[in-house]
């Protein structure tokens, strides 16, 4: 069982981001601020489970990191992430994470967690979910913490920097969080229907933070949604010998936890454009990881990818995704496929570079941001 909570808790999450100074022609930012889990973790996790796994932090290990850094960096794929993309777009060093950098925040700081949830972990001891749950101090709150320890030092008054001003040229991204929330949800026994009875609660928690970001002075922030559950391949395994009527004759992935995704992003664009309305003067986005993910599962070939989809790039597994719980990614003797640009998923949670890469690109320009980044501004 801990080896199965380690493999998702490394394996599920996403995050918050601020951005400052660009290329010519485009915006302007100063810093990117990040917060969310494993989709935008780069690096924090690792300096959290070092200490508590010893030599047991896989994403600590190669191949994670093989295809761009070449040696593992604590980010959950085989190399950039779409925070990276952002932050090379508009020519800021890629993201420190908070908790494994000891030089300047003053361009931006990534708090994601991988593994992270929206809710706090007294959420999860109260309702009897917390026994997969193994790191409990990485919230979005816990995060929200980070970032006003690290602020006196970015802006104050006394320094001649005033914060309003400061984080009105910086661009966040709140998100991706709830993935993490819901796995610890269905790991404790709650069905789908019952979970979805915390999705409204979910959804309040990041719209509050995202108000508490703009009462601060941010003026633009990008909120991404759920990427489609049903698809992971590590959920698709774990799920394995269900009735053929619970996968999508289409695609192959599970519909409930597709539609928890749905309804999950449903309520959030809902909070987004309610934010919009009462805040005219920010720049709200809602990016997408769920259609972006859909479109390179229906048509693989138009992005360069294999002809089944489904099937992690990273792991050793007798079936069709290539998932086993007991020989993970980067454990010993486990390596990756000869090509992992040609593979949407990298080990069976998260995406490799080449599939961030295709999302960056929609959430920079279209179609898969709204409205695209680029022309918030404008």
């Amino acid at each position: 069982m801990k080896l199965l909570t380690l493999f998702l808790l490394s394996l599920l999450s996403h995050s918050i981001i601020i951005f400052i100074q660009a290329k010519p022609d485009s915006q302007t930012y100063n810093a990117i601020f990040s917060f969310g889990d494993s989709f935008a973790d780069t690096g924090n996790l690792v300096v959290i489970a070092t200490p508590v796994l010893k030599d047991e932090v896989w994403i600590s290990k190669l191949p994670y990191g093989e295809t761009f850094f070449h040696y593992p960096t604590g980010r959950c794929s085989d190399g950039r992430l779409v925070l990276d993309f952002l932050a090379e777009e508009f020519s800021l060093p890629l993201v420190p994470a908070y908790l494994a950098h000891n030089g300047s925040f003053n361009q931006g700081a990534n708090f994601a967690v991988a593994g992270a949830t929206t809710l706090d972990f007294a959420f999860f001891v109260q309702n009897n979910l917390s026994n997969a749950i193994v790191f409990n101090n990485t919230s979005l709150s816990v995060q929200l913490g980070w970032f006003a320890e690290l602020k006196p030092s970015l802006c104050n008054t006394s320094k001649g920097c005033d914060c309003e001003d400061y984080f009105s040229k910086s661009l966040f991204i709140v998100g991706e969080f709830g993935a993490n929330d819901y796995a610890f949800m269905m790991f404790g026994g709650k069905s789908v229907d019952q979970m979805k009875e915390y999705v409204p609660m979910v959804i309040e928690t990041i719209s509050n933070a995202t108000q508490g970001l703009i009462n601060q002075g941010a003026k633009t922030i990008v909120i991404p949604g759920l990427w489609p559950d049903g698809c992971t391949p590590g959920n698709l395994a774990l799920n394995i010998g269900r009735p053929k009527e619970d996968y999508d004759p289409k695609t192959g992935c599970l519909k409930d936890l597709n539609d928890l995704s749905m309804y999950h992003n449903s309520l959030l664009l809902n909070a987004v454009n309610k934010l919009k309305t009462k805040y005219p003067h920010v720049n709200l986005i809602y990016a997408e990881y769920y259609q972006p993910i859909m479109d390179f599962i229906n048509m693989p070939k138009r992005f360069g990818f294999i002809d089944t989809p489904l099937r992690s790039c990273c792991g050793k597994g007798d079936n069709e995704y290539n998932i086993n719980f007991t020989t993970v990614c980067a454990m010993p003797g486990i390596g990756s496929c000869e090509n992992p640009t040609s593979y949407v998923n990298w080990d069976g949670v998260h995406l490799t570079e080449a599939a961030y890469h295709y999302i960056a690109s929609g959430w920079l320009k279209g179609p898969y941001a709204h409205p695209p980044i680029l022309s918030a501004n404008k």
